[in-house]
């Protein structure tokens, strides 16, 4: 009589929930960056008319559009990741608890130098001297540039994602999964036996 695999444990089920719940809000952060990009540009470019060096405009739209781009392809990278890391863990496959570990701990980093990025841009006064004061104007009125609400929805992302990232990392230590998540020999099927046939004499 072969051995039951270990139940899943609830925990399980919610910490890939909670994966694929943040993959979903990254991607739907990155969609939404795409939509309101233009109006950004255009809102900036209507608050710098006045500025003298055009060149620092176009830069700085280039910058916001590029990096919209590539935070919209990181999200959809990370988004999938999370996703596979997800239906690894409902499987029960070992390497995968250790591989959304180490992935916990990228994103919590991440999630944190984004907030720290977001909380000094916002609060940390400038100190610049004449040379810089029009990157300054320029950073402001791209500030001002985006939607209502912009600015505390990045810090609100934030924090959320490193919150995420630590409640599945602890939920993926608890003692109840250790059992699931342990590597289990294949059961192999067993060998097929054939009756024996009397060889007729000669």
């Amino acid at each position: 009589m072969s051995e039951q695999p270990p139940r899943r444990p609830p925990v399980v089920g919610f910490a890939a929930g909670l994966l694929v719940t943040m993959a979903t809000v990254g991607v739907a952060y990155a969609v939404a960056g795409l939509l309101t990009v233009d109006g950004t540009v255009a809102r900036f470019r209507s608050a710098t008319m006045d500025a003298p060096d055009r060149g620092a405009v176009d830069g700085v739209v280039t910058l916001v559009r590029t990096t919209t781009v590539l935070t919209a392809v990181l999200a959809v990278a990370v988004g999938a990741l999370l996703v596979a890391l997800a239906l690894g863990l409902l499987a029960g496959r070992a390497g995968t608890r250790v591989a959304t570990w180490v992935v916990c701990g990228l994103g919590l980093l991440a999630g944190c130098g984004a907030l720290a990025l977001v909380i000094a841009q916002r609060f940390t006064p400038f100190r610049l001297g004449a040379d810089e004061r029009t990157a300054a104007v320029l950073l402001n009125a791209l500030t001002e540039a985006y939607p209502d609400g912009w600015v505390p929805l990045n810090a609100g992302l934030s924090i959320g994602q490193v919150l995420g990232y630590l409640v599945v990392a602890v939920l993926l230590a608890l003692p109840s999964v250790n059992a699931y998540h342990r590597q289990r020999p294949a059961s192999r099927p067993a060998p097929r036996q054939f009756a024996a046939h009397p060889v007729p004499p000669r």
